[in-house]
């Protein structure tokens, strides 16, 4: 049991993977984050505009 436990503790060939998921999930909550405020920004925008034409 014990050389197994050891075998298991020296194995980091999932390390790799899971560092390039960690990366892919920052990289996605910039991009949600960047989305929400540029879509904020247009919809006030647009809502401006909307107004500045019905009066």
């Amino acid at each position: 049991m014990k050389t197994l436990f050891a075998r298991f503790a020296k194995d980091d060939s999932g390390a790799t993977a899971i560092e390039y998921g960690l990366i892919a999930a920052g990289i996605s909550v910039a991009i949600f984050a960047a989305v929400g405020l540029v879509g904020t920004q247009l919809n006030t925008l647009f809502t401006t505009v909307k107004t500045d034409l019905a009066g």
